[in-house]
């Protein structure tokens, strides 16, 4: 019953109309009263913004931080996390090519939209990282490597939270998502990172242009709180010991060993 309601309200609320009515209010000049009220019930930590005057909240959300605040912890051979959040689950990718988040079962055949993509994943790893509004939204590459593949699907975008990933119709696969695929330089092997569309401002803008990419350069940003997946092949990744789901993660924070 729980939820059934649950859905059905989401349904009933997450439309174009409004939407494009979030959207309008945050990039509005109106939004600016917002502000203040905003860092405070999420008690943000200014000290790390690279600008302190805002003209909206789309902007706050947006923010970037100063040089330096996020320094790259992970090694050569290690994986560097590409958001602040929180590590909401890890773990193998089973035979068919599926895992498992609060009970629900995805295929990341449906999640990458093609079983020739999704093959190179069977039996490996994967991660997902989600962003509450209260996180930096920017995204910096895990990895240094080659874009070999940069595609979006989806439209809608449910709620990526924990009621979410719990009530909603699979989020993870069904929402608005652009899909970066990357070579890594440092085992020669595919990492797929799939930055997910969070509910109402669905809104994933691409900044790295160029196929290139280091380990710990900014890439793209959420306009509003959201979750990336990462995927490995297998045999190509094995996560930092010290990890557990639900802790707090940061840019550049070493997440596990590449092979």
């Amino acid at each position: 019953m729980k939820q059934s309601f649950y859905r059905l309200f989401i349904e009933l609320t997450n439309n174009r109309f409004t939407s494009g009515l979030l959207r309008r209010f945050a990039t509005s000049r109106f939004s600016k009263f917002f502000i203040n009220p905003y860092i405070k019930a999420f008690n943000l930590n200014m000290d790390e913004s690279k600008e302190t005057d805002f003209p909206t909240l789309h902007a706050l959300f947006t923010r970037e931080l100063k040089q330096n605040v996020r320094p790259i912890h992970a090694g050569e051979s290690e994986l560097a996390c590409p958001v602040d959040g929180v590590l909401e689950s890890y773990g193998k990718i089973e035979m068919d090519i599926k895992f498992v988040v609060k009970g629900k079962t995805y295929s990341i055949i449906e999640m990458l939209g093609s079983k020739e993509m999704a093959d190179k994943y069977d039996e490996g790893y994967y991660m997902v990282l989600y962003l509450s509004p209260s996180h930096y939204h920017r995204i910096h590459s895990p990895i240094e490597g080659e874009i070999v593949s940069q595609f979006e699907l989806g439209a809608k975008s449910y709620p990526v939270n924990k009621a979410g990933l719990t009530y909603g119709k699979d989020p993870l696969s069904k929402n608005y998502r652009i899909i970066s695929e990357v070579l890594c330089s440092e085992n020669n092997k595919h990492v797929a990172m799939i930055k997910v569309g969070a509910m109402f401002v669905n809104t994933i803008v691409v900044t790295k242009k160029e196929e290139r990419v280091k380990k710990g350069e900014e890439v793209g940003y959420f306009s509003f709180g959201s979750t990336v997946v990462l995927l490995f092949e297998a045999n190509s990744f094995s996560p930092n010991l010290k990890l557990q789901s639900g802790q707090a993660i940061r840019v550049g924070q070493n997440l596990g060993k590449l092979h």
